[in-house]
């Protein structure tokens, strides 16, 4: 398999984080959505949206984060990263999409050049936006958490699932643009442990090939 991705995309972090739990190989390809690769005709040729991630499966290409986990979770159901029963799955699933939905997409990189240069946003309105979106939906996210009083060390139960793939590259970003975490120890926790974990390590941003040896 084939991954194209950029180090600090949070769609590619989370794919990157589920083809480590399911113990899968891939070879890494980036794109630099920094210098607008995504938008050149060779990778639209491969995604017509320009979007990353993008995984190849021999002449298979899947695109969007949530179908590229939900194919890997069927087509290698070891290490299942869903429940067993219904319930739980969707639990699990609703918990994905409060971040995968209504957190991720209004503070990606796509909206934020909108705000920069066809609003003419400046960098403190750019974190003070991403605070608001971030900070409201990790305290929704939190609610839950805490509810859950069979919840052991993951967002659900004692092993990780897909909510967790979507968590740790959230909290990633929320710690790049400046939330206070301190009213969520749930997540904080979480996140914790997950990164005390080889599979998350080694989906980190900061150790991806593509990313800058200075930072």
């Amino acid at each position: 398999m084939t991954l194209y991705g950029y180090f600090r995309s949070g769609t590619s972090h989370r794919t990157r984080i589920a083809l480590n739990l399911k113990g899968l190989d891939y070879d890494d390809i980036a794109i630099n959505l920094a210098q607008d690769e995504q938008l050149e005709a060779a990778f639209r040729a491969i995604n017509p949206q320009g979007l990353v991630p993008v995984l190849q499966a021999d002449d298979l290409v899947l695109y969007q984060s949530p179908a590229i986990l939900e194919w890997l979770e069927e087509a290698y159901p070891e290490h299942a990263l869903l429940p067993e029963d219904a319930a739980g799955r969707m639990h699990v699933r609703a918990l994905s999409a409060m971040i995968g939905c209504d957190i991720h997409p209004i503070n990606n990189r796509r909206i934020l050049q909108y705000l920069r240069h066809e609003l003419a946003a400046d960098e403190q309105q750019i974190i003070a936006w991403c605070n608001r979106w971030i900070s409201e939906g990790f305290a929704a996210l939190e609610t839950r958490l805490a509810a859950d009083k069979d919840r052991g060390q993951f967002c659900y139960g004692d092993t990780p699932s897909f909510a967790d793939c979507y968590l740790i590259p959230q909290v990633s970003s929320a710690r790049r643009f400046k939330v206070d975490l301190t009213p969520y120890p749930n997540i904080v926790a979480i996140d914790a442990h997950c990164r005390s974990l080889k599979a998350f390590v080694d989906a980190d941003p900061m150790v991806q090939p593509d990313a800058p040896k200075h930072a």
